[in-house]
Formats: C-alpha cells, structure tokens, sequence
C-alpha cells in the first residue's frame, strides 16, 4: 500500500520511494529508506499536509508526495495471513517483525521495462529470461503492446514488461507516445535500455532521451559478438562512465552477458552502485532555451514528481503535441508557452534551424562526441551487412525481385498442401480408428452420436489440418525472422503506394496469412492514420490460416491433386487483388488524409534459429489445439445438437431428420439468402456459424455430413484422390457442384473472418462504425462476388 494510505496512528515499513531524479533523491535524503518504520502523528487542519515520525524526527508531506512511498503496514499482513508463511512468522515473532519480513520480501520485487530500437533483441531476452514465447520478427513494429513476464535471479523476482521498440521518445507513432506513457505512468524501478552493438550510433540517440528523463537505467550492448566478428573497438566501461550508465556487453541468443546484466540491475536498484546522471549539453543557446522553460515548470510540485522538469522543457522546445497539451492544464500555462516561443525563436535565429531539428542535431552531435573520445571505432573485416548486401542485389533485384518472391509464395503454399498431406492422413487414420472404437464399445443412445457425430466429426474434421497450420507458420517464422519480410515491404512499396497506401502496411497484410487479429493489432506500425485504416479494413480480404482448413476440405473433394495447390493460390490472390481494389476505392472516396513517408529500418539478414522458427510454430499450433478443445468443441456440439433434436420416428432417412431438425429449420429459413450461390441450407449454415471462428465452418460441414451410410461405410480411410470423395458424393447428391463449390470458397475467402478480428478494428480505429462497416460491406462484397461467379459460369459452362 502507499503512506498516504495510512490513518492516524498507524504504523509502516517503507518498501521503496517511488518517482524518478530530483524528487526520489530528496524524499530519500531526507530519511524514508527501505526498512525503516515511519508512523502517521497526526493530519493538517484540512487533511493536508500529514505529519510523520521517521528515524527520530518529524516531518510534515503532502499526501500526493505520500503516495509517492510504498509501504507494509499490518492491514497488508491482515491481508495475506492465511498464508502459511505469514502465519508462522505471525507466530514466530509477531505481528510488527512480520511487518519487516514482508517490507523486505517486497523490496525484492524489482520492477524493470525493457526499452530499444526495434530489432535490438529485447523480446529475445524477453523469452530467455522469463520463458515467455513472444513473437520475434525481424521488422519493426512486432512488439506491438506491451508484454509482462516474471525472471527470478539472486533471490529477487523481477516484474519485466517488454515495451514496443521505438527509435525514439517522440509523438509521431504509436509506439512511442506507449513507451513514454507506461515510463511515466508505471514508473519502472529500472530502466533496461538495449542497444544493438553493431549499430551503436543510431540506438545510442534513444539512450540521450532516457538521460534526459533522469531514471535509473542499465544498457544492454546487445548482438556484442557480431560486433566483435566485425572487428568493431567498444570501450563499454569507458562509454557507460562517461553516459553515467552502467553497460554491459549481452548475447542474448545464447545467454552471454545475461547473469551480469541482472547483477548490475540488483546493484543499481539496492544503490550500490552510485546513481550517476549528465546533463547531455545541447550548446549554448539550446541550454538556455531548456534553462528558461524548466525554472518556470520547476514551481510545479505535480510535474516534478511525475516528469523531469528537464525532459518536458526540452520536449516542449521540440513542439512534443501531447506534452504540449499537459502543458495547458498547468496553472499559469499562457507564461510557460510565451517563455518557450521566446526561446524556440531565439534558438531559430541563432541556429538558423528550428528548435526541434537543432535538439536533434545537437543529441547526435553530443553521441558522436562520446564515441570518438571512448575511441568507438567500425571494425574492417566481412560483417553482416557486406553479406546482407549481396543478398539483397538478388532478391531486391529490379527483374528478379518480384518472381522470387512469388516463388516463395507458391513454394509456401505447395509444400503446406503437398508434404502436409502425408501427416494429414495419418491423423485422419487415427480419428477414423478412434471413432471405430467408441461406436464398437460405447453403448447406442444420444451420447454415443453426439461423441461420434458431434465431437469426432466435428472436431476430428478440423484437427486433421494441423500440420497444414504448422508448415504455414514455418514459412512465415523463418521470413519474419531472417528479415525477408522487411524486403517485401521494401520491393512492394511502390505497388502498395498505388493501392492508396504506404509500403509498411504491407507486413500487416502478409501477417494476415498467419491470423488477422494480430495483423490488424501490427497496423499500429503504420504512423498514417489514413494508411492504417485502410490497411485494417481491407484485411478481412487477407487469408488467415483459419479459412485454410475449409479450402482444403472443399478443393480436395472437387479438385483433381495435380490441380489443389494452383486452385489454393488462385483463391489467395483473388482475395488479394480484392484487397487492392477495395483499397483503391476506399481511399479515393471514404478515407482521407495525408500519407506519411515510407521510411523503414532494413535490418541485416540473420539467419533463424531452429529453436526459435519450432518454438514459434509449436505456439501456434497449441493454439490451434486449444481452439479445437474450446470453441470449436463446443460449437460442433451445438451443431450436433442442433441437427439431432427433435427426434423424428425410427426409420427416418437422415436427410429428412436434418432437414425437420432445428439446425434444418434455421438452414431452410436462410436458404434463400443464398440461392444466387447455389449454396444448400448446410453450407448457408456453416457460413453462419462461422461467424464465431473460420474453422466452425469445416467442423460444422464435418458434423452434418458426417454419419450418413447412404453412400458406403463412413469409416472407411481412404487417401491421395479418393481421400474426401465421399464428402463429394454426398455434396454432389444434394446439388453443390464444382461451381458452386467455387463459388462457396469465395465467400468463405471474401466475408469478415471472425468476431475476434472485427473486435480488433473496433479496438485499433476507436470506433464500432468502422467495425460495424467491415462486416456490412465485406459481407456485401463475398455475396456479389460469389453470387456472379456462379450464375456467369452457369451460363458459360
């Protein structure tokens, strides 16, 4: 709990002193250290200030600095004391000791935000310390919220939040107005602050920015071996004396450095190591400006405990929008801003620059003063960018960019059809063996069909694709991983600026193949609002991998093997040419605004781990399974449901039980929504309830065409070609020809994908309309596409 929670009379153990810089460093001057025992004497006339006894002495605090203190008091041990530990120091030594023990167990909490430029490897380190399996894509804008994992080293559990990689502490994307708000928001015990080594120049520009927040901060020199293959000199001790930072040289990928790093995180955060600040010198006329600025903001007590004074002159000197607006709510806020118009002006005309621009000019100005006098210097042997230059002559290559990165594309999709077949089947084999056995040994009644028609047909339809799944996500790990993905965005610009939109939307759009939700989530990397909202709305268009299992379904039953694979990219590319005319359309008459420039980091080709590319794919895959246990389960049961109640009189042909059913009555009810398609009720059913999740729609097609003898022994394994001709047959006997097959594709392709993903725009534009908009006018678009399709090859075929 914090001091100013306390009553009158009451006692505490102080735990820590929250807050940053100056503000910290006088509440703890004057006395409030972990351990000691502070006590409320009494309170103000009008509740404020409140007087404390401390080490002997009093002294008087206003609550809002109070609740800048966290403390134990014995309403916390009254709080936890059903807990064994706390019960028997309750009774070893009372309730006060108990007070102590507890002050002492909370101090050992450390709470650390990992901070850096994108690519620098904080997820890495991330995953290796608190065993979280966050994604890692080579690109900016992978981490894109905020992740929160526990790591315990030398008897100190530390709270790590992994913060979204920026370039810097500006307003100019999403990602950095999070960063800065979780900082000043959430106050980190400690700041880890990860630079990439072999490119220490850049990364450092971050680091000024955290200096000038005046926080406790150790920096990781992370990628310290490619560095040193390099050749490059770096004189960390040297370099971390002269910031005021301690700096210690990592590996993540194998661990090297990472034990020291949290040793020196202890030592920083229990003060052994003396805190050290700078004030990074800006030159004359810019120091002046932040001088002028901060002396006003300086009278605030709520600003200095909140921000450093310094930090907010400089930002209010670089025209920061949102510390601008924090700014007006001060008292006297006209005085501030005339004094920074005054400033910015003179620093304009004594620079001959804006003020923004010359800060800037003046941080990289001050790091490359930094590096040459700790003698930094770029090492002359082969390092990665040599080999990523060569790479990338082929693969960015004018005539040669393009095709090979349709053959990749085909090579993804080929293998997941073709090499996926063979496991495919042998989880089918064992579905098929399985639902043998429970109709052997399972007495007959309602419970043996709903476990035989509901769960194993349901879910046993949809189970079979996971290895499909798997070798999708591979692909797309090890693109993600090793950097090509950043080149497709690179070699796609120009298209995509054609579309309406700005070349880094296209790594959301190819994440889509993946899963939308986390695509529209990854849209936030896109700092044109305009750009971002049609890159959201267009993604329903994007294949997610939850359709794939309906594509394989029905290509397999209609479409000869030599023919599947070229029948599952035409699919893929319809939906993406959809994508671009919808693109173009929305941008010209819906969705205005200006774009913003395609500048975008081109990291050095790495080539991934096996562990990384498996632990990737083995995570989406649980999810899968989860999804099979969950609502996939439960929806396949309902289907079930659905088609076996009412009961009809014994004897009833199953096609007239599921038609006289409920799922029957409700499929005959919307029958002729769709009768343009040539859909029957069961697939207008399965587009229903696939409104939850694309795969209900194959397990929904499993569940109803599933326990039909009409056309042979359904337990029956058949692979290769015949593998779903019975799903054929009893298709084909109702009506749904290979055209309307087709045709069902397409809408299954073109229609919003699920619930989750129109939550996901809802959340990322701020608005249910345009939520509300993708599903009308997705919807709109999958019925006129299908619809066409199907009645135009009537009249050709």
């Amino acid at each position: 709990m914090r001091l100013s929670e306390l009553h009158t009379g009451e006692k505490g153990v102080i735990v820590k002193v929250l807050g940053h810089g100056g503000f910290r460093k006088r509440i703890v001057e004057m006395g409030f250290v972990t351990g000691k025992e502070i006590t409320v004497l009494l309170n103000a006339p009008l509740q404020d200030p409140v007087k404390y006894l401390i080490m002997g002495y009093e002294v008087s605090m206003r609550r809002d600095e109070a609740d800048m203190i966290e403390v134990v008091s014995s309403q916390d041990i009254q709080k936890v004391q059903n807990q064994q530990e706390v019960q028997d120091l309750l009774l070893d030594c009372g309730k006060e000791e108990a007070m102590y023990e507890m002050a002492k167990k909370k101090r050992h909490h450390i709470d650390v935000a990992l901070v850096g430029n994108p690519n620098c490897g904080k997820t890495s380190l991330f995953n290796y310390v608190s065993g979280a399996h966050e994604r890692v894509g080579n690109y900016s804008g992978v981490t894109v919220d905020a992740k929160e994992g526990i790591a315990y080293f030398e008897d100190y559990e530390f709270h790590i939040v992994d913060l979204p990689g920026t370039y810097s502490l500006s307003a100019y994307s999403p990602e950095e107005l999070y960063v800065r708000k979780q900082i000043v928001n959430h106050t980190p015990d400690v700041i880890l602050n990860v630079l990439d080594a072999s490119n220490l120049e850049r990364n450092l520009y971050l680091t000024t920015q955290l200096i000038d927040m005046h926080l406790r901060m150790v920096c990781a020199l992370n990628m310290f071996d490619e560095a040193e293959k390099r050749g490059d000199s770096i004189d960390h001790k040297s370099l971390g004396n002269l910031l005021a930072i301690p700096m210690v040289p990592t590996v993540f990928k194998t661990g090297r450095g990472v034990q020291e790093l949290f040793h020196t995180i202890i030592e920083i955060y229990e003060g052994k190591i003396k805190e050290g600040h700078i004030h990074i010198n800006h030159g004359k006329y810019i120091e002046k400006g932040i001088e002028d600025v901060r002396d006003l903001l300086y009278t605030y007590e709520g600003v200095k405990r909140r921000y450093s004074t310094r930090f907010v002159a400089i930002k209010l000197l670089e025209g920061d929008s949102q510390i601008e607006e924090y700014a007006r709510t001060l008292p006297h806020a006209e005085e501030i801003f005339t004094v920074r118009d005054k400033a910015a002006k003179e620093i304009e005309q004594e620079l001959k620059t804006d003020a923004e621009t010359a800060i800037m000019d003046a941080k990289y100005g001050f790091i490359n003063g930094a590096l040459q006098e700790t003698e930094y210097g770029i090492g002359a042997k082969q390092d990665t960018y040599e080999v990523t230059h060569l790479i990338d002559h082929v693969i960015t290559h004018k005539y040669l960019g393009f095709p090979l990165f349709f053959a990749v594309i085909f090579l993804m999709f080929e293998v997941t059809f073709t090499i996926g077949q063979y496991p495919a089947d042998w989880i089918e084999e064992a579905v098929a063996w399985f639902g043998n056995y429970v109709s052997t040994y399972m007495p007959d009644g309602p419970l043996k069909d709903m476990t035989i028609d509901g769960i194993i047909g349901g879910v046993g339809s949809v189970i079979v694709f996971l290895p499909q799944i798997l070798i999708l996500y591979t692909f797309i790990s090890f693109m993600e991983d090793s950097g090509y993905m950043a080149r497709a965005a690179f070699i796609m610009d120009k298209p995509m600026h054609k579309m309406g939109l700005h070349g880094k939307s296209f790594i959301p759009l190819i994440m889509g193949f993946g899963c939308n939700v986390p695509a529209i989530m990854a849209t936030r990397t896109v700092e044109s609002r305009r750009s971002r909202l049609i890159t959201m709305l267009i993604m329903p268009f994007v294949s997610c991998s939850a359709r794939l299992p309906i594509y394989i379904m029905i290509v397999g039953a209609f479409f000869a093997v030599e023919y599947q694979a070229f029948i599952l990219i035409c699919i893929y590319a319809t939906g993406i040419l959809t994508a671009v005319l919808a693109s173009r359309i929305l941008s010209r008459f819906l969705v205005k605004g200006e774009d913003t420039p395609f500048v975008m980091e081109l990291p050095p080709y790495r080539f991934p781990t096996a562990k990384a590319i498996l632990r990737h794919t083995w995570e989406k895959g649980k999810q899968y399974l989860k999804k099979m246990g969950g609502i996939i389960l439960v929806a396949s049961i309902i289907v079930w449901a659905l088609g076996y109640f009412p009961r009809t009189p014994e004897g009833t042909p199953l096609s007239q039980h599921q038609e006289q059913s409920y799922i029957g009555r409700i499929g005959k009810a919307i029958e002729p929504v769709f009768y343009a398609q040539g859909f029957n009720w069961k697939l207008d059913v399965g587009l229903v309830a696939g409104v939850g999740a694309k795969e209900i729609v194959a397990s929904t097609i499993g569940v109803l065409y599933s326990g039909d003898s009409s056309f042979g022994d359904d337990e029956e394994v058949v692979s290769g070609d015949t593998k779903y001709s019975l799903l054929r047959q009893k298709m084909e006997a109702e009506g749904i020809t290979a055209l309307s097959a087709v045709a069902f594709l397409l809408f299954v392709l073109l229609y919003f994908p699920c619930t989750a993903a129109i939550i996901a725009i809802k959340n990322e534009s701020g608005s249910w309309w345009w939520a509300v908009f993708a599903i009308i006018y997705t919807t709109a678009v999958a019925w006129i596409v299908s619809a066409l399709v199907y009645r135009i090859g009537l009249l050709i075929l």
